[in-house]
């Protein structure tokens, strides 16, 4: 018998919840409710936090969603280092196309897809499906850390002399991590209660945002010598409060009690045991089926290029203000007030993304995207030569602000499409292998374009002797100033190669991107199914 929508309604004495539930009376599929806001406009504001807080508290997967974002948590704090702070302790010393070169450590987190089949299908029955990895991972992880606690400060030393090997243990650390998120996002959806699955997406956002932060905000500011000096040391010194080292030796500590916690009190229940398992054949199959749809290939061509042109303001123009003289610390703070805003508009893009026109948040953001790309490069551009002010420095934050707002509304809005559209039969294998392409587009421009601001970069060092060379890097840059030269800046590769990946982009949305998204997203939802092939 069909299934049949059942209309069911709740009087709770100050407002209305209006239910629809979809199956059978005893087997529902699917069930959500409409609140009525009057139900909230009558209770002030703190009491509806305090409410939500003492029923989160009172949850029965309270100590589980706590577990989540533990082991969310232990993800961000290798990307923190990997995507944000290390690029700017390098930068210092080294060129755009060395820095370009650590980028490539990024990449296997955009790339996990590709093993993700063996974590799920691979795994020890009695010692629990995702504890044969995440035990595992995490001891490695934490043994990589532990080493690199010892060494890593005197490779930054001399970064230029180092960054293969510096590039080779960040991608290990980031594999790693990458591998750890695999086996985790699968344990997500049985550790918690079906119930309580909605918050296994608000424990990865928490987690790994908190591990970022830390790792990158936090980490870069007790790093700063100037930091340090000013709000820590009562006497100055040539070192700030926490260095590589230390803090990397304080993590391998923390990913080692994390997981003799998973191995002494936790343990996998039988519905871990029971998950309905495809085989590594059939889910590489399921893939390829998915790719071979005539509309998922547009997609995908959308996915790959449509980052394109503001990977020189993501990647690149918090370096350049950095070489024009803003610190550390300033853009940590930067990346502080930054932080609530991401969580805020990330909100409403999702309750935006919930009409008919579901990627049309996307395609605004797309164009606010290109506009803050022109508003980094007038910043860098007209940086005060004499050094941050405090006026210029909301500069600074209104076009960080405004970029990460126009970033985190344009993945809200994909990922609300991707999810959307997945095939719930095969939906972790569909959603991985779309977000694995978002995350990819965004990824492999970086490298190619961070070579490019050198390549394109022509200046001349002038020396009192009157000889010359070039100083188009940032090591033969601080060799001018060494030698007491003055290196003269012809054309800045930076604003060439940022100019042309705009006007590219631009181009690209108006007779590709913009009409394609259009069309894709107006296609039936059962044009995005496949089959799985389980013969």
């Amino acid at each position: 018998m069909a299934d049949t929508p059942r209309r069911r309604a709740r009087d709770t004495g100050s407002g209305s919840d209006v239910g629809i539930t979809i199956g059978s009376q005893s087997t529902p599929k699917y069930a959500f409710e409409i609140e009525d806001p009057a139900t909230y406009a009558q209770i002030p504001l703190y009491k509806q936090i305090t409410n939500r807080w003492q029923a989160f508290y009172a949850n029965k997967d309270f100590g589980n969603i706590i577990l989540l974002i533990a082991l969310y948590w232990l993800q961000g704090v290798p990307l923190g280092l990997a995507h944000g702070s290390i690029p700017f302790l390098l930068k210092e010393k080294l060129s755009f196309a060395q820095v370009g070169l650590f980028s490539l450590a990024g990449y296997p987190y955009s790339l996990k897809l590709f093993w993700s089949p063996f974590v799920d299908s691979l795994y020890d029955r009695k010692f629990g499906r995702r504890k044969s990895w995440i035990v595992p991972i995490q001891l490695i992880t934490a043994l990589v850390f532990w080493w690199m606690g010892a060494h890593i400060d005197g490779l930054v030393r001399d970064p230029a002399e180092n960054i293969h090997e510096i590039m080779v243990l960040f991608l290990a650390i980031v594999f790693l991590s990458a591998t750890q998120d695999i086996a985790v996002d699968g344990w997500a959806l049985t550790l918690l209660s079906k119930e309580n699955l909605s918050y296994a997406s608000a424990c990865q956002t928490v987690g790994i945002n908190c591990g970022f932060f830390l790792s990158f905000t936090v980490f870069l500011a007790l790093n700063s010598v100037e930091f340090s000096n000013k709000y820590i040391f009562s006497e100055p010194r040539d070192e700030g409060f926490l260095q590589l080292g230390p803090y990397m030796s304080f993590w391998a500590l923390g990913y080692v009690l994390v997981t003799l916690y998973l191995v002494v009190f936790k343990a996998e229940g039988a519905a871990e045991d029971s998950e309905d398992s495809y085989g590594i054949v059939e889910t590489y199959k399921t893939i390829w089926r998915i790719c071979k749809l005539p509309h998922m290939q547009q997609f995908i061509a959308v996915l790959l290029v449509a980052k394109v042109g503001f990977i020189p303001n993501d990647s690149t123009t918090q370096l350049k203000l950095i070489d024009r003289g803003l610190h550390r610390e300033d853009m940590a703070l930067a990346v502080l007030i930054d932080f609530p805003v991401q969580i805020f508009f990330g909100y409403y893009a999702a309750r935006w993304s919930q009409g008919a026109s579901k990627l049309k948040p996307w395609r605004v953001a797309f164009i606010l995207r290109l506009l803050c790309s022109l508003l980094g490069m007038l910043t860098v551009y007209y940086f005060p030569e004499t050094g941050l002010t405090s006026a210029y420095f909301y500069v600074v934050l209104l076009s960080k602000v405004a970029g990460s707002m126009a970033s985190t509304v344009q993945f809200v809005g994909m990922s609300a499409f991707i999810t959307q559209i997945a095939d719930p039969v095969i939906g972790g294998t569909y959603m991985t292998l779309l977000a694995t392409l978002s995350n990819f587009g965004g990824t492999w421009p970086v490298y190619f374009v961070m070579r490019s601001v050198d390549y394109f970069t022509s200046a001349t060092c002038l020396l009192p002797s009157g000889d010359s060379f070039s100083c188009a890097t940032q090591e033969t840059r601080n060799r001018c100033k060494v030698e007491n030269g003055i290196c003269n800046t012809i054309w800045d590769g930076y604003y060439i190669v940022s100019t042309t990946c705009t006007l590219l982009a631009l181009v690209m949305f108006v007779w590709y991107i913009r009409p394609t998204v259009h069309h894709l997203e107006r296609l039936p939802v059962h044009l995005w199914r496949v089959s799985k092939d389980r013969s």
